[in-house]
């Protein structure tokens, strides 16, 4: 199908509906669903629900293979609105320090439910023996590892755990030891730089030439620390259920450590505009959305009705939605996507005007949804579907 096509295509499909709307194209994620478990080999994967957002999609990727099992959820609260909703097999991707939200999952694991906690300091520790004492639980936890690159002109990856070395894994183990209310399940070690950083940027080429070479050393550490921590674990807790590592962007080398036995992937099923930046894979952008046309102020400009959701994280241009149909559009350099209006520029065969939709891409995956209470499902030619998102089943995390 041809741009030009696939244009007239989801704007024949979607007629009638309003606007904004969000939209997944079910034949495209499966494309990456398969995608993804090619890439991933034997090593299950776990999904990473901050980039779903959205229980009915979640349960359709966890059917879709049984090499798919198990969720990483980013908050407490989301892991027990999950469970109760009958997902299983839960890990937390973060810290719960929340005593209340500590109490009712210690709640839930007495009712048979499994939710693992992730811990990396004996604050954290602290937190759960004092509560487990109370409602009489024993909880899973998973030991999260520093895996970032650090030299001496340079920090590469991100601020997660405080576990940066041999000596202090060996520490917080001792201190694990004392801790009556807690087993040792897992052990996680995320590569965030490799994972959900692009390396094949447009106009960045020098710039992608060193995050290569820094991805590249970053990856033999992962493999040198996670190994070495799973030897030490496993010395004091022959029982480890789980090793978790990697993410969308580092499924390949992450899949050739025997040590791991799982990987989270998540922004690869809905593939937003970042991860068109790598050069080891191609997936496809199986969700988008959709902003009208409002005003055609200048010839070539078509002023469109909000559409301004830009990615979190360190603000730069690439966080900015991506316009993808018509091919060609563009979002305006000066005014970009905004909050009660978006120009684009567009000078190709397509007539736009007044009514008509364009599409774009969120920068991320999940945060779309935070925009939107549903998103239509498109298969083969038809609207085959809608889906809540947790915003539309008025769920704020």
């Amino acid at each position: 199908m041809t741009s030009v096509e696939k244009y007239q295509y989801y704007k024949t499909v979607l007629a009638g509906q309003g606007y904004p709307h969000a939209l997944l194209d079910m034949d495209l994620l499966d494309r990456n669903i398969q995608t993804n478990l090619d890439r991933a080999g034997k090593k299950p994967i776990r999904v990473a629900t901050k980039s779903i957002r959205s229980p009915e999609i979640l349960q359709y990727l966890l059917d879709a293979d049984p090499r798919i099992k198990g969720i990483m959820c980013f908050h407490g609260k989301e892991a027990l609105y999950l469970s109760a909703a009958g997902f299983e097999d839960i890990l937390m991707g973060y810290p719960v320090v929340d005593k209340d939200v500590l109490k009712s999952i210690g709640l839930e694991i007495k009712k048979g439910r499994y939710i693992c906690l992730m811990v990396d300091c004996p604050a954290h520790l602290n937190l759960i023996e004092e509560v487990a004492r109370e409602v009489k639980a024993v909880y899973p936890v998973c030991v999260d590892i520093d895996l970032s690159l650090h030299m001496n002109f340079l920090h590469f990856g991100v601020w997660r755990s405080p576990i940066t070395d041999r000596d202090k894994l060996y520490a917080f183990i001792q201190k694990l030891k004392d801790c009556p209310h807690v087993r040792v399940d897992g052990l996680m070690g995320y590569e965030a730089q490799v994972a959900g950083l692009g390396d094949e940027i447009k106009g960045y080429g020098l710039k992608n030439m060193v995050i290569r070479q820094l991805k590249a050393r970053s990856v033999r550490l992962a493999q040198n620390r996670r190994e070495e921590a799973v030897t030490l674990l496993r010395s004091q807790f022959p029982n480890l259920r789980f090793v978790n590592g990697g993410g969308t962007g580092s499924v390949e080398s992450t899949c050739q450590e025997n040590a791991v036995s799982e990987i989270t992937v998540g922004s690869g099923f809905y593939a937003p505009h970042l991860f068109d930046n790598f050069w080891n894979f191609e997936l496809e952008p199986a969700l988008l959305y959709s902003i009208q046309i409002v005003r055609i102020p200048a010839e070539g400009i078509y002023t469109c009705q909000g559409g301004g959701y830009v990615a979190s994280g360190m603000t730069e241009p690439i966080k900015a939605p991506k316009v993808c149909l018509p091919e060609g559009a563009r979002l305006d350099k000066n005014e970009g996507a905004g909050e009660v209006q978006t120009p684009v520029r567009y000078n190709g065969p397509e007539p736009l005007k007044i009514g008509d939709p364009v599409y774009l891409r969120h920068a991320k995956a999940g945060e779309l949804c935070e925009h939107f209470n549903e998103i239509l499902l498109i298969r083969n030619g038809k609207i085959a579907g809608k889906a809540a998102t947790y915003r539309g089943l008025g769920l704020v995390f």
